[in-house]
């Protein structure tokens, strides 16, 4: 552990090593020699005067970076893919002169970040499917567990635990069909020059244009891609970014809000997070079991929907065929998001994967509220017995606020039951009042509508993708 300068808390506490892996500088940089690899074959297969010993030479060195020469090289010249080119070249004396030929360094950058961004978001749409399948198993288990809902956050008809559940359960579903368009709609870069014209390729290519449109799909295909953008200047869109941040950051509002929900529920001792046998809630309160998990998350959370505004400023303020203010930006914004997500789903998994429900607590709060949910069957009860609609409605009225005055000012226990019974406009007893009470008349169909999700869309999604799950999340700290 390096203890004597800054590192990122992303790297150091939050983010998974395979996430930290793709944005690391072995994988870029043996990502740049991949795509020269694949720029050589593409014009000695075009007909350029290119050796196939030239290319085995440079796969013989695809992986073995010479870091030192190419730090050495980047102070002489400052450009850090002249000095990769430079530092291949020395290992590869008979490729020298043909590595990088006809290419921009956007070749290597941007196609590199494109391929990146794709393996990054197939690592989050892994861990995104295994959050929606611990969510799904909780919302079945609860589905007909009555709870006292809110809106506002004061007391409202009942729901389910589970349909609650379902709740947060679809943003993620939503979430996960945001990022499957986005990332099916991924293409390099390709190779097109230093203002996107591909001017070099008529030079190398004595203007033969069938040829060059042959090298940008030849290009894709090597690298796992299906096509290229068929326009860019220098770059890409940074667009592109901006749509990619857009679905992490949709993904870091789902999860802020489920640990929200979370965090209010661990305060009304209904649901709580996992907590470990040794683990310290406060340094002063040893009581404490603060819900830190879902903190954490709404804190990671706020970063990654901020983080968003940076590439899309970035978009909108690139001049004409480009401009370098992107560059140190995106070296932060993109990553780091990534790494902010890939731990916030860790952290989701494990939360959810270990959500403890307390059920009667989560009664008595219910029944202590019920009584006022229940007056308009009570209402219709007593009309049934040959009472005034109106003037019940009144009453009820009336009585409800009598009870709410009971609890809030003097402390009392809701008592409207006893109120109503001992009221004759209603003609009821307190026993057959108190039938009225069972929570799961008054839930509708939540346990309908969960099942019905669960079997039609979850389900399929889960099959669909049952190769990802069973993965379980390590939390660090």
């Amino acid at each position: 552990m390096t203890t004597d300068r800054y590192q990122s808390p992303l790297s150091e506490r939050y983010a998974s090593k395979e996430m930290q892996f793709i944005f690391s500088p072995d994988k870029k940089f043996c990502t740049w020699r991949r795509l020269w690899i694949a720029l050589a074959e593409t014009e000695k297969e075009l007909g350029l005067n290119i050796t196939e010993e030239q290319i085995e030479e440079l796969k013989a060195h695809a992986d073995d970076i010479n870091y030192e020469v190419a730090k050495e090289r980047e102070k002489q010249v400052r450009h850090d893919v002249m000095s990769h080119v430079y530092a291949y070249g020395q290992q590869c004396p008979k490729a020298k002169g043909i590595i990088h030929l006809g290419a921009t360094s956007c070749y290597v950058g941007d196609n590199t970040d494109m391929i990146l961004m794709s393996e990054a978001l197939e690592l989050v749409k892994k861990k995104l499917v295994n959050v929606i399948a611990e969510l799904a198993k909780f919302a079945d288990e609860y589905k007909s567990l009555p709870t006292l809902a809110f809106t506002h956050f004061q007391p409202a008809q009942p729901t389910t635990v589970g349909k609650r559940a379902a709740l947060w359960l679809q943003e993620f579903e939503m979430d996960l069909e945001d990022l499957e368009y986005v990332k099916g709609s991924l293409k390099l870069l390709g190779s097109k020059g230093t203002t996107g014209t591909q001017a070099s390729f008529l030079e190398l290519f004595d203007g033969d244009q069938e040829t060059i449109d042959k090298i940008d799909p030849m290009i894709a295909e090597k690298m796992g891609f299906e096509a290229c953008y068929p326009v860019s200047g220098q770059t890409y869109s940074r667009k592109v970014d901006t749509r990619v941040l857009n679905v992490l950051a949709g993904i870091a509002a789902s999860a802020h809000k489920m640990s929200n929900d979370i965090r209010l529920l661990q305060h009304l001792k209904e649901v709580e997070e996992p907590f470990e046998k040794s683990q310290i809630g406060s340094s002063a309160m040893a009581y404490k079991r603060n819900p830190m998990r879902s903190e954490r998350i709404a804190s990671l959370s706020r970063y990654v929907m901020v983080d968003a505004l940076n590439p899309a400023i970035t978009s909108a303020t690139q001049w004409f065929e480009r401009t370098l203010d992107d560059s140190a930006n995106k070296r932060l914004s993109v990553p780091e998001g990534f790494l902010a997500i890939d731990g916030i789903l860790d952290l989701c998994l494990n939360v959810v994967d270990g959500l403890v429900v307390y059920p009667k607590v989560i009664e008595k709060r219910l029944m202590s509220e019920l009584p006022f949910m229940a007056t308009e069957n009570i209402m219709m009860d007593a009309v049934k017995a040959g009472g005034d609609r109106q003037e019940l409605h009144e009453r009820i009225r009336e009585l409800s606020m009598e009870a709410g005055r009971n609890v809030k000012e003097k402390g009392l226990d809701n008592n409207l039951l006893e109120l109503i019974a001992a009221d004759s406009a209603f003609g009821l007893s307190l026993d057959e009042l108190k039938k009225t009470m069972d929570p799961t008349k008054y839930v509708g169909r939540a346990a309908v509508q969960v099942e019905a999700y669960l079997e039609k869309v979850i389900r399929p999604l889960l099959d669909k993708n049952r190769e990802v799950l069973g993965v379980k999340a390590e939390i660090s700290v």
